[in-house]
């Protein structure tokens, strides 16, 4: 396959019509060349591939594009929006670059936009801005407090592994400000944030020897300070409320911060997580998602990391999803359910039904295992939810994640009275919306 050697696009609108039109003609080394140095060390050509053929598969041919939408974020980048046709749908490319003809950003989004869940009453809570973290790598993050005579207690939300923003949006998916919203007209206050590489990835890249531990403890660490110094919580009431990797990484957050509540793990992994890529993409690849060649990528990727010759210096390519030896070598010597079963705190543990990322037959079996006889420890399955907590029918996948969606009301019925939150007086915001569990 020829290369193409065109000069640097510096006009932010049409560096993504070019990435569009690379990856139509499946031009997935000429898109990883145009990634700059902070996107490259979390993503793969492999990986956009297996993205773009997810959610383009069923749209048929590429019809066209329509009108950009630029705006100026954080760190003198631009963002852009372009919606693009295809036979039979549509979906948004979104990208983020300084004007020097690299992606700096990039992501796939469904045409639809965030809308509030029907459990959510904003007139019931205020939010403000806030600083989680210290020194040039803290992040911006959203306190959100219920209107009323406190002291509230609160939730610190974590996202999943990658470089969520504070609501881990996953296109139009944002299951955390559905969290934060809902348990806020509970009576439950909570301190979201974004993820240190969603941020700081330029700074992170040049940072090999930055750890999952560096990734979450710090964070959650100083937004239990800020929570407990707080007038309108209650110093002994805060808790962690982890999704995905957020969950998984809750008892080592615990077991550091001893003054932490209880923990609350949703769709928590606890096998290796380097044996889990290897088991999605696997299912993916089942369902006709993913070639089989970047499932031969992954599988040998995930032996280097149980290889004992990993170290920090084993080439970042050579390991999946683009983490450095030293973040493989921490999460290798970490284990969550033997962390958490010796911890003193109670715990509640969700699981979808429905989840292929994390599941019950898998991750679940071993939390249960570690954990089941204890009797302060909660386990619940919502059997028609998918990895976002978010309800449906039939086999999950990854173009659900481009619907438009909302937490399961039943999860955050769950949180709101294992939080110890107050529902609403009268009639119940959850009221009729109960989805089914086991």
């Amino acid at each position: 396959m020829e290369a193409i050697t065109d000069p640097a696009i510096t006009d932010p609108a049409a560096l993504a019509a070019r990435f569009v039109e690379l990856a139509d003609r499946g031009r997935w080394p000429d898109i990883e060349a145009l990634f700059a140095p902070g996107l490259r060390a979390v993503v793969s050509a492999d990986a956009v591939r297996a993205g773009w053929t997810s959610e383009t598969g069923r749209l048929g041919e590429l019809a066209g594009l329509g009108a950009p939408r630029l705006e100026a974020i954080d760190g003198g980048l631009t963002r852009v929006s372009v919606p693009v046709s295809f036979a039979k749908g549509d979906l948004v490319v979104v990208i983020a670059t300084a004007g020097d003809g690299l992606l700096h950003g990039l992501r796939l989004a469904a045409p639809g936009e965030w809308t509030p869940p029907p459990y959510a009453a904003p007139k019931r809570f205020v939010e403000h801005e806030a600083v989680v973290g210290q020194g040039p790598l803290a992040v911006p993050g959203t306190l959100t407090v219920p209107r009323g005579d406190g002291p509230f207690p609160a939730a610190i939300l974590l996202s999943g592994g990658g470089p969520f923003d504070r609501d881990g949006s996953a296109g139009p998916l944002k299951p955390l400000k559905d969290l934060a919203w809902g348990l806020a007209g509970s009576g439950v206050a909570s301190l979201r944030f974004d993820k240190v590489g969603a941020v700081h990835a330029e700074v992170l890249a040049e940072m090999p020897e930055f750890t999952a531990a560096d990734e979450y403890l710090p964070y959650a660490r100083d937004a239990f300070r800020q929570l407990r110094q707080n007038p309108d919580i209650a110093p002994d009431r805060i808790h962690i409320v982890g999704h995905s990797m957020g969950a998984k990484m809750a008892p080592r957050i615990a077991s550091a911060e001893p003054g932490i509540a209880g923990l609350v793990l949703l769709a928590a992994d606890a096998v290796p997580m380097q044996r889990s890529v290897v088991r999605t993409v696997r299912h993916l690849a089942s369902l006709g998602l993913v070639p089989a060649e970047t499932v031969a990528v992954i599988e040998r990727q995930a032996a280097n990391v149980d290889s004992p010759d990993l170290s920090s210096s084993t080439p970042t390519e050579d390991l999946p999803l683009g983490y450095s030896g030293a973040y493989w070598l921490d999460l290798r010597a970490y284990d969550p359910v033997a962390t958490a079963r010796a911890l003193p705190q109670p715990m509640l543990i969700l699981q979808g039904g429905r989840d292929y990322q994390v599941t019950e037959a898998d991750d679940l079996a071993l939390w249960r295992a570690g954990l089941g006889e204890r009797p302060d420890v909660e386990i619940r399955v919502h059997a028609a939810d998918n990895h976002m907590f978010a309800p449906g029918t039939g086999p999950s996948t990854p173009a659900e994640y481009a619907v438009p969606a909302n937490v399961d009301p039943a999860v955050v019925e769950d949180l709101v009275r294992w939080l110890g939150g107050q529902a609403p007086r009268g009639k119940g915001i959850f009221s009729g919306m109960r989805g089914r569990r086991s």
